[in-house]
């Protein structure tokens, strides 16, 4: 994507989403909503929770417009129609009159069945090993080709791109400028002598952190509406939590349950740290990216509270040093 692309995404909003619109979006194709519109938790798109007339309940999930392209969108629903053909938990949109995007006066949307589940718990390990041995099956799947149309997981769209659209706004104070950006720049040049662009790439869930994880007899996968290619830690990493003897006794749990149906390439385990910096990068200049959307200075008021400019600075130092660690490695199976 161009920076110019990048930058420009700040200003839209979703002012026309609104009941009535939402209704009639609907109505064509052939779903009429009987009860009102829940809102759920996004940012990036509008998702609605809704029942229709046979007491059938939905949710419906417009995009936001110019983020992803129609071949995108479509790669991420194939994608999910691929994993349920090998019955893997996910949440797949619904298929009707042959399709699964639907348009509707300029939006894009696409319709799901509302999956219920109770939040997967983090620090329960036997959902932990569930987990695990779900994202081996995702894996193997995703693993046949990769994608055509959506993006790659790397620097240029998780640290360049973020650093040009900081170094432009008007989020950071002026006494705090200098500090911010040589601490960034030291934290990117970590990054960049630490990336390894050798990993196998395969499509991913892209966002498989543990408010994407439902849970009922097992784990349900939701929202992969951030699926990408890249290596198969990224979605691993971030079910890990605590000092380095907790994050090594889960690490060791989910591969264990991932190797029962795919391989694991042990050399990714030094991408873990790496990737949080990106994410670390990526999150801040998202939120100034989508800033001038309503929804955004409410959900997330300290983003322009200069106290929260400080306490970047001092995680940028943190990162750097959790970079120089060695990298979490597992105890050879015998």
């Amino acid at each position: 994507m161009s920076l110019f692309y990048f930058m420009t995404q700040q200003a839209f909003n979703f002012d026309a989403l609104t009941p009535d619109f939402m209704w009639y979006a609907l109505e064509s194709i052939g779903i009429r909503a009987e009860s009102g519109f829940l809102a759920l938790n996004s940012y990036e798109n509008r998702v609605y929770q809704f029942t229709d007339e046979e007491r059938q309940r939905y949710v419906v999930k417009f995009y936001r417009p110019e983020r992803w392209s129609q071949e995108q969108i479509q790669e991420e629903h194939d994608f999910t129609l691929e994993l349920i053909e090998s019955e893997i938990p996910v949440a797949p949109p619904v298929r009707l009159n042959g399709q699964t995007l639907h348009q509707y006066q300029g939006y894009l949307f696409a319709l799901f069945e509302s999956v219920g589940g109770r939040q997967f718990e983090v620090d329960n390990l036997e959902q932990l090993e569930g987990v695990g041995r779900f994202l081996g099956r995702i894996h193997k799947v995703g693993s046949r080709t990769p994608f055509k149309h959506r993006p790659t997981l790397g620097l240029e769209e998780y640290l360049y791109q973020p650093r040009k659209l900081l170094e432009n706004s008007e989020f950071i104070p002026m006494h705090l400028e200098n500090a911010f950006f040589n601490d960034l720049d030291l934290l990117i040049k970590s990054l960049e002598n630490r990336w390894d662009n050798s990993a196998t790439i395969l499509r991913l869930h892209g966002d498989c952190h543990p408010g994407n994880i439902l849970w009922r007899d097992g784990p349900m996968f939701v929202d992969l509406d951030d699926s990408r290619n890249g290596p198969a830690i990224q979605d691993l990493w971030m079910l890990l939590s605590g000092d380095r003897a907790e994050k090594l006794m889960q690490l060791d749990i989910v591969l264990e349950a991932y190797q029962e149906f795919n391989d694991f390439n042990s050399n990714e385990l030094k991408l873990i740290e790496p990737l949080r910096g990106l994410r670390m990068v990526h999150y801040m200049a998202w939120l100034a990216k989508r800033w001038q959307d309503p929804a955004f200075p409410i959900a997330f008021p300290w983003f322009n509270d200069p106290k929260y400019w400080e306490s970047q600075v001092l995680a940028f130092k943190e990162q750097i040093s959790a970079l120089d660690e060695p990298p979490l490695s597992l105890m050879p199976q015998w």
